[in-house]
């Protein structure tokens, strides 16, 4: 049987980055991956599960969780009510 080597994810991001084409659709997807960071923190901060932030805003916990995988395209206002939920607000700038 083989055996298997794992890698820490930063090692493996590091090595996966140096492929131009790689870092190119990575850096395409900086701000989406920022702002699901964000939300993940914010949630944490507030100490709630994906199920209690989903009934604050009467939505089921499989839609929090599309959304900090990355896996829901949500509108400004879905963000909006998550932002509310979470007591805080969202700040957007084009720079």
């Amino acid at each position: 049987m083989d055996k298997i080597h794992l890698v820490p994810f930063s090692d493996f991001k590091k090595r996966a980055l140096k492929d131009p084409e790689i870092k190119k659709e990575y850096d395409a997807l900086e701000a989406e991956f920022s702002l699901i960071e964000q939300l993940i923190r914010k949630r944490l901060e507030k100490g709630l599960t994906q199920k209690e932030l989903a009934q604050k805003l009467g939505t089921k916990q499989s839609a929090i969780s599309r959304l900090e995988g990355g896996k829901f395209n949500p509108t400004f206002s879905f963000l909006g009510k998550v932002a509310k939920a979470l007591d805080t607000k969202i700040e957007v700038s084009l720079g």
